[in-house]
């Protein structure tokens, strides 16, 4: 078990594929639009994760949140994932 205050954070974005409908997004737009934010062209829904993860080997640490989104947290079918890694207790 890691020391208290180390480790790592991923902060994970998942957002339907650019070919694929969002729905969701369009009616976001649709409803930006009516309020007056005509410059707005696109908006894609997505979700947000953070994983906090108990090692401070950022090659490891990649390396397992490609796979726990591949595997779990998005469909590569259908969404695109990114994510960044920070040290815990950086960054907001």
């Amino acid at each position: 078990m890691a020391a208290q205050g180390s480790g790592l954070i991923a902060r994970i974005v998942v957002t339907p594929r650019r070919d694929v409908l969002d729905p969701q997004g369009a009616a976001v737009q649709g409803a930006l639009a009516s309020l007056g934010f005509e410059e707005v062209s696109r908006v894609r829904i997505g979700r947000f994760m953070e994983v906090e993860l108990h090692t401070d080997d950022r090659v490891v640490a990649e390396q397992r949140v490609h796979k726990m989104c591949e595997q779990l947290l998005a469909n590569p079918v259908v969404e695109d994932f990114s994510f960044e890694l920070t040290t815990r207790g950086t960054g907001a």
